[in-house]
């Protein structure tokens, strides 16, 4: 018993309530020496100087057992930051504007600058077409003109050798195939022709003269003809030669170059409808400059067209670069360089999303708070606006109003800010609504009540005092709003209706995804336009959701 009583003396021993225990509490203390020991140990632990509150000392300001009261701020405080993913949100974020507004400063690019690069690419050299329709040529000093050679083709087609025009008679002879004279009286007046006569390189153009008997020899075989007074020589590729000089050629293949300046010789394109004869692909031909190129041969069956290219040293777009020192996340199609673009894209979008939710804000408080502190039928019309605009699709407007932009050609900046002003004026309703049910609660409260009686105006009322008392419910939904709104703008730039070139938003970036090839290929031109996008919402989200519970512990689960 003893050691117990002495062991008393050091502990300080305390009753139900939390208070010292006093020999008084002890009711019905049947050893007197027990009674005693507690007296005993209870002066002893009270003593003046003990600090005890019986002891005479009263707590200070700073004593570190006070109990100390939080404001309802730092609670907040310390109920967001004991949420991970809300902390993991707030990073988030952080980086993103770090990237987003930093980044833009500190790169060495400029948003809209382009980079160029040398490569080989398939030009069209030139275009060959076989003629197989009549041409004309009419004899110096005659008329033959459409709408006889209209009268030229019927008869020729239905057989007759002879048709009238506007009371002319005219006679058609069969020169050779697909070769015909057309005369009247006697008189010849054109020639209708499906092989062409060709001048030279560099050389003038073959009199009508010379047309006519080049062909009729063509057409019969004949080695050599007479015209304008000279004795042509003709060779079995339908060279026409005058003194050993090549003057002109027979051909129905029509050459003609797709390269400014360029003159394309006999030689190649003798050697160019050999390979089309020949039905090949491609053909190698050796210029004047002695190099030998190859040239690809692409047959259009629907235009009659052979497009021959020619692999050239060409000065273009640095597009679809790959990653590399000088460009991390390399170049996207227009040459610019990619991580450049993300971090202005990601100025574009935060902007327009921090805009849109201040729009719809704005609205939201006026015309909520109006219509949860009015009531009555200006409550009901205010709720009946807050209902047709729910009806109206917003997605379907937005890009009706983005193709007609697209249509009026509106400078880029002044679209973002169109963009900008209707996301926020179709997006206010939900503001409204939870404020407006915010305040109808908060208006019976007694502070309202103790404002009418000091006679403040309505304005102060709704403002100085109902609507601060919604800003935590406010802050929740801007936030989670920012992520949506966010995602939307990358949306419409994606469909081709938002943010416009030069300027850059992570949804027209994701836009140069525009097939498959491009998907797979260069993976490295969207996908990080896609992480930031991600991390930005997520980022947004997680913060939103713990705001929501930092301001009202019991919606949290």
């Amino acid at each position: 018993m003893r050691d117990n009583m002495d062991n008393m003396k050091d502990k300080n021993v305390l009753n139900a309530d939390g208070r010292p225990l006093r020999p008084q509490d002890v009711p019905g203390a049947a050893n007197r020496q027990h009674t005693e020991k507690l007296q005993e140990a209870y002066h002893k632990d009270n003593a003046p100087g003990s600090g005890k509150p019986d002891g005479g000392e009263e707590y200070t300001l700073n004593d570190d057992r006070r109990v100390k009261v939080l404001s309802p701020g730092t609670l907040v405080a310390k109920r967001f930051f004991r949420n991970r993913l809300a902390v993991l949100g707030l990073i988030m974020l952080a980086v993103m504007f770090v990237f987003s507004f930093v980044g833009g400063l500190i790169s060495p690019y400029g948003q809209d600058e382009q980079f160029y690069t040398y490569t080989y690419m398939a030009k069209e050299y030139v275009a060959v077409t076989q003629n197989k329709d009549f041409r004309y040529a009419v004899a110096d000093g005659q008329e033959f003109g459409t709408a006889a050679q209209a009268q030229f083709l019927l008869a020729q087609m239905t057989g007759k050798t002879e048709f009238d025009y506007k009371d002319v008679a005219y006679t058609l002879t069969e020169e050779g195939e697909d070769f015909y004279s057309i005369s009247s009286g006697g008189t010849l007046l054109a020639i209708a022709y499906k092989d062409i006569v060709n001048p030279a390189d560099n050389g003038t153009e073959p009199s009508f003269a010379v047309k006519y008997a080049a062909l009729k020899a063509y057409s019969n075989g004949e080695s050599s003809f007479t015209a304008d007074g000279e004795t042509y020589e003709l060779d079995e590729d339908g060279n026409i030669l005058l003194g050993g000089e090549t003057m002109g050629y027979i051909s129905r293949f029509v050459v003609q170059s797709k390269v400014s300046g360029t003159t394309i010789t006999r030689d190649f394109k003798e050697e160019l409808e050999a390979a089309i004869n020949d039905d090949v692909t491609e053909f190698a031909y050796t210029g004047e400059d002695g190099e030998e190129h190859t040239y690809e041969i692409v047959y259009d069956a629907a235009a009659n067209v052979w497009s021959v290219k020619q692999e050239t040293l060409t000065y273009v777009y640095d597009s679809y670069a790959r990653p590399s020192a000088a460009h991390p996340l390399g170049c996207d199609t227009n040459g610019m360089d990619m991580l450049t673009r993300l971090m202005y894209g990601g100025r574009v979008s935060l902007v327009i999303g921090f805009v849109v939710v201040f729009i719809e804000t704005a609205i939201g408080i006026v015309l909520g708070g109006i219509a949860g502190y009015f009531g009555k039928w200006v409550d009901n019309l205010i709720m009946r606006i807050v209902d047709v605009f729910y009806c109206i699709p917003s997605m379907p407007i937005i890009i009706i109003i983005g193709s007609a932009m697209d249509g009026m050609q509106v400078d880029p900046q002044v679209r973002m800010m169109y963009l900008m002003l209707i996301l926020g004026f179709l997006g206010w309703p939900g503001f409204a609504r939870m404020i407006r049910g915010q305040i109808l609660s908060l208006r019976e409260q007694e502070f309202m009540t103790a404002t009418e009686a000091c006679g403040i105006s309505v304005s102060r009322r709704i403002f100085r005092h109902l609507i601060p008392n919604v800003i935590p419910q406010m802050i929740v939904l801007c936030t989670m709003g920012l992520g949506s709104t966010i995602i939307t703008e990358a949306t419409l730039s994606f469909l081709g209706l938002g943010v416009k070139f030069p300027f850059a938003s992570w949804g027209n970036i994701i836009s140069d995804v525009n097939n498959s090839y491009v998907m797979t290929t260069y993976w490295y031109v969207w996908i990080p336009a896609g992480i930031c996008l991600l991390v930005a919402v997520l980022g947004f989200n997680f913060v939103g959701d713990g705001l929501r519970d930092a301001f009202d512990p019991k919606m949290k689960r």
